[in-house]
């Protein structure tokens, strides 16, 4: 019998068809299918399973379900139970290959994941059978079946193994996996339905996969009701539409006559068009309309629900209690699992099954379990049920389960279901499935804690123990992006706890809600509480006064200079070293170094980052494990001391550590140091790769003054990597400003200066001078110390090419003394090209190309390779013909070899021997007439007056014809535009 494809979706179908050829690597790597509930995803998504199949791809089928949504992992797991476990075994070639990219993501996800049963198809099942569940294989790897279900109540949430600690290096370790295994065939369709009700962990690493596709044959098709969808994980599919990285298809209610003669055919023609009228062209509605009768004789009002609860009305009473079992059970559904949940009389369950079946209520899935015909049959029979009926079904799965060995978090979601006052027992299944998703999955970690909450007794007995509980939800909290929640939590537990507890409670829940604050932005609340704390009676204990110290100095240089902490700071050093305590030390001694590399006081950050990184290296592997942000510190302030190589290795360090124990936001800034040491020193593929991780985390934390950080420094990276005029950078840089908003903090203020930076190469002088002054603020303030000098580079290029040279030398010349006070050779180069667009901008080119060679030398003695090379580049376009040759070869190889695409263009612009073109092109193509006739003024080295005084127009028009000019050649400065101009004139 010909198989017939979904019923009115030809459309579709032709595009999933050219977007199977591209197999996920030509075109969209994802398709988002989302539509209303019972319009067709589900079969639609089948039919992509199909056809995928037949062109040899591999397929991963898995299935969110409604009431299993804190589940950790549980759509993934679902859709890993299809895999061959004889794939993931150790040997050689493939299949070594799959077992190691397969190890992480078994000890993340949990290795239950793959051998687990899983639930069936079921999808919609509006065509000629094919919503109904095998019992085989779902996947095209070959095999046996799904496997058997353990201990014959099934295990489809993973095993009671330790957990894996960095959920982040699960989903790098699935991206490897997934990409593993579509080489294993033809590539790899990984098909995720019913995505509105998948778990916070499935969909941070669907996020993930998303933002960062394998780099293979991976297709990932999901399918979700749109008004449903978490809206991070929205806004990432919108924004791969954006791109052309995701293909979106909504479906719409079907055409009539496809409706009616495909779905229903022989149907009167008056009682089709009241059933269609009445459905709405949904063709669930239009089935469910069909089957409540057989003579159309009542008006089908009321809603889906009400349509579905009459399908139950004739049922027998043994018949109603198993449907709700199935309901009450999801994918644990098997029939041991049900006799004990509906019992009956020997053979009384198959038969009843049987009937089932034949009314199309239930379907087989693999391993000889059931599940309902669609998902909004489960719902409503589940909300439907009698309440204590349902509590009792819960209470007896769970219990069943545990006797199986199912582990806690898959028990756990029927113990909440069953919860109705506090039971001890129970609270303890959902602390040991909390514990374990702490790492992993902390937004389900933080629900169960909830749950534990809600029926915890008041009283002072519990009262401490409540408290605890609150503190540890709290945490899972912060690391699941939720900071607003955390630190309400936590304000509710510093007001409870009085001054004088002896727990510890309060100082940390002080110390942890400081920090949450700080990361929301707000730090003068950070710092109140904490001093509030620090000088309340009686003191607290010296252990607890150096953690909020030292907290206290975390504050500095965000927004609090840090001179005005150095005090608390150094008292913080001094406890720790009365107490012994040479972990505290370390931490206290990272944040002097940083404070002071931050503010140019370069040989205290020296001495001070020396002795931190000796008292680490002196520390236990536990004490360690808590030091990420102390290396993060140590980083940073190596970087700003021009010390790269050790700003690379405290960097790698910390991120050992943190990839394990995190927390996230500690990631995300050890990525991010790491990615500024490997951008000024040339090497920006994988510095790209390390911003966009820290910019992934940073979107999940939720925390407005990290990702701006991030959104800066991947504009950066972009910056340099991509060729001159390309938008991204000033797109990503724009968003990093209006995330930034109106404060006025440190990373706030970068945010704004790569603003300019990127606004000067994208040709727009005069927003770069506007984000530039936005971000110095009157005073300079905003400019950090010890970088200033190359902001203020900034300044002098949107300057000079405003045509403002007055204004121009001023910042130059506050750039060159900030330079030898600094003495840092990076920031003496940067300020040295300031001089030289200066000189340049007067006609002193032999002198501007002297002062360009003498930056490069600069740069060249720090490591820095970006800087080096650009500083050669711009003096090779103005340098006579030997030396600029030399400075253009060493200039373009450094930049060519480094991945800096945007010199390597200039450099091609300006190539100083480049062959005789025949014919030759006009000088300057792609400039109008009067563009060209400015950019000669510009080479004779006339300010914006005066050209506009010799052409007769107004200095605006003029600067707006200089911001076209720059953007179609590339170039950002008025001397770089005059050796433009001069080498692609022909000489008289």
């Amino acid at each position: 019998m010909t198989r017939t494809g979904p019923v009115g979706r030809e459309a579709e179908l032709r595009l999933l068809d050219e977007v199977l050829a591209g197999r996920g690597t030509d075109g969209p790597r994802v398709v988002d299918l989302t539509g209303a509930a019972g319009i067709g995803k589900s079969r639609l998504l089948t039919e992509l399973c199909l056809r995928a199949r037949s062109r040899g791809m591999g397929v991963l089928r898995g299935r969110a379900t409604e009431y299993e949504r804190h589940t950790p992992y549980g759509l993934f797991t679902d859709a890993f139970a299809d895999l061959d476990p004889d794939l993931l075994r150790p040997g050689t070639g493939p299949a070594s290959t799959l077992a190691t990219a397969a190890s992480p993501v078994l000890r993340g996800i949990g290795e239950g994941a793959l051998r687990g049963g899983a639930a069936g198809d079921g999808d919609t099942g509006h065509g000629s059978g094919h919503g109904q569940g095998q019992g085989g294989r779902r996947d095209g790897f070959g095999g046996g079946g799904a496997g058997p279900r353990e201990g014959g109540a099934g295990r489809a949430g993973g095993e009671a193994a330790a957990p894996y600690t960095d959920r982040f290096a699960v989903h790098r370790a699935t991206a490897r996996l997934l990409a593993a295994l579509s080489r294993t065939g033809s590539g790899l369709l990984i098909a995720l339905d019913d995505l509105h009700w998948a778990d916070p962990a499935s969909l941070e690493l669907l996020d993930h996969l998303v933002r960062h596709p394998p780099h293979a044959p991976v297709l990932i098709a999901v399918a979700r009701r749109d008004r449903q969808t978490s809206a991070s994980l929205a806004a990432a599919l919108t924004r791969g539409v954006d791109t052309g990285a995701v293909l979106r298809l909504g479906l719409g209610p079907l055409p009539e006559r496809d409706c009616v003669e495909r779905l229903a055919p022989g149907l009167r023609p008056a009682r089709a068009a009241r059933l269609y009228a009445a459905s709405g062209g949904n063709p669930l509605y239009f089935l469910t309309l069909l089957q409540q009768d057989g003579t159309g004789a009542r008006s089908p009002l009321g809603g889906l629900g009400s349509l579905l609860l009459d399908e139950l009305t004739p049922l027998t009473p043994a018949q109603r209690r198993t449907v709700e079992a199935v309901a009450v059970l999801g994918d644990h559904a098997t029939p041991e699992l049900l006799a004990e949940l509906a019992p009956g009389p020997a053979g009384e369950l198959d038969a009843t099954l049987r009937a089932l079946a034949l009314r199309d209520l239930t379907r087989p899935g693999p391993a000889g379990s059931w599940t309902l015909r669609h998902p909004v049959l489960r719902t409503v029979v589940h909300e439907n049920a009698d309440h204590r009926s349902r509590i009792l079904m819960h209470r007896t799965a769970a219990e069943a389960l545990a006797r199986s060995g199912a582990p806690a978090p898959v028990r756990a979601h029927h113990v909440e279901q069953a919860l109705t006052g506090w039971d001890p027992a129970g609270a303890a299944v959902l602390l040991e499935a909390a514990a374990l998703a702490s790492a992993t999955a902390p937004a389900s970690s933080a629900h169960w804690l909830a749950a534990v909450l809600r029926v915890l007794p008041e009283g002072p007995r519990y009262a401490g123990q409540r408290l605890a509980l609150m503190l540890d939800r709290a945490r899972a909290l912060s690391v699941c992006g939720e900071l607003q929640a955390g630190r309400d939590l936590l304000a509710e537990v510093i007001d409870t706890v009085p001054p004088h507890d002896d727990s510890g409670l309060r100082p940390a829940a002080v110390t942890l809600c400081a920090s949450l604050e700080r990361h929301l932005g707000r730090y003068a609340r950070a710092e109140a509480l904490l001093r509030r704390e620090l000088s309340r009676s009686p003191a607290p204990p010296p252990s607890d006064l150096l953690a909020l110290g030292i907290e206290l100095g975390s504050s500095a240089p965000h927004s609090t200079p840090y001179p005005t902490v150095r005090a608390d700071v150094l008292r913080a050093r001094e406890l720790a070293r009365r107490l012994g305590d040479g972990a505290a030390e370390a931490d206290a001694l990272a944040l002097m170094a940083l404070g002071e590399a931050y503010e140019g006081g370069l040989d205290a950050a020296a001495r001070y980052a020396d002795r931190a990184d000796a008292l680490l290296e002196t520390l236990s592997d536990r004490d360690l494990a808590l030091r990420g942000e102390s290396r993060a510190r140590l980083s940073a302030a190596s970087f700003y001391l021009e010390r790269y190589g050790e700003a690379e290795r405290h960097a790698d360090r910390g991120l050992a550590l943190a990839r394990r124990v995190g927390p996230p936001h500690i990631l995300s800034h050890l990525l991010q140091c790491k990615a500024n040491v490997l951008m000024s020193t040339c090497r920006l593929h994988p510095a790209l790769e390390l911003v966009e991780e820290a910019e992934t985390i940073a979107r999940g934390i939720g925390s407005p003054d990290l990702l701006a950080l991030a959104l800066a420094n991947k504009a950066q990276v972009l910056l340099a990597s991509l060729p001159p005029g390309h938008p991204e950078s000033l797109a990503v840089a724009e968003e990093a400003a209006a995330v930034a908003g109106p404060r006025t903090s440190w990373w706030a203020s970068l945010a704004w200066c790569v603003l300019g930076f990127a606004a000067l190469f994208a040709g727009k002088p005069e927003r770069a001078r506007t984000a530039m002054l936005r971000a110095a603020r009157p005073d300079l303030s905003g400019l950090q110390p010890s970088m200033r000098p190359l902001f203020l580079e900034a300044l002098v290029t949107a300057t000079v090419a405003g045509g403002d040279l007055g204004s121009a030398d001023g910042w130059a010349a506050l750039a060159t003394a900030d330079a030898q006070r600094l003495g840092l050779p990076t920031q003496r180069a940067s300020a040295l090209r300031s001089t030289a667009q200066l000189l340049a901008a007067r006609g002193r080119t032999a002198e501007a190309a002297e002062a360009y060679a003498r930056a490069a030398g600069e740069a060249a003695r720090s490591g820095a390779t970006l800087w080096e090379a650009q500083s050669l580049l711009l003096g090779a376009s103005l340098a006579a013909d030997g030396p600029a040759e030399a400075m253009w070869h060493r200039g373009r190889g450094l930049a060519e070899s480094g991945g800096a695409h945007l010199l390597t263009g200039f450099a091609d612009l300006i190539r100083p021997t480049a062959p005789a073109p025949s014919p030759p092109p006009p000088p300057l193509p792609g400039l109008t007439p009067r563009e060209r006739e400015i950019s000669a003024l510009v080479a004779e080295g006339l300010t914006t007056a005066a050209i506009a005084a010799r052409l007769h127009l107004s200095p605006r028009t003029v600067d707006t014809h200089l911001s076209h000019i720059y953007r179609k050649t590339g170039v950002t400065t008025r001397s770089a535009l005059a050796a433009l101009t001069a080498r692609a004139t022909p000489a008289p």
